[in-house]
């Protein structure tokens, strides 16, 4: 399946901000589900980043957030 044939959703993303706290360009990750799939797009929330996204299985994020908390010692 090609997951950047299937239609954004117009669902509101969860913004993951940190970084640049207080400014006007403030440093956040969002992401979307998309609808009626097992699917993410995750896009950078800065205007340069408006239109790009990136999409991902549920199995290939969770395997990505799994690998990035034990290498940074965020997990048991």
């Amino acid at each position: 399946m090609d997951l950047y044939s299937i239609p954004g959703s117009g669902a509101p993303p969860r913004a993951y901000c940190g970084g640049n706290l207080g400014s006007e360009h403030e440093t956040c990750v969002r992401l979307t589900e998309l609808p009626g799939v097992d699917e993410w797009a995750l896009s950078d929330s800065k205007d340069g980043g408006a239109g790009r996204e990136l999409r991902f299985t549920t199995a290939e994020l969770d395997a990505f957030a799994r690998g990035w908390a034990v290498e940074r010692g965020l997990a048991p």
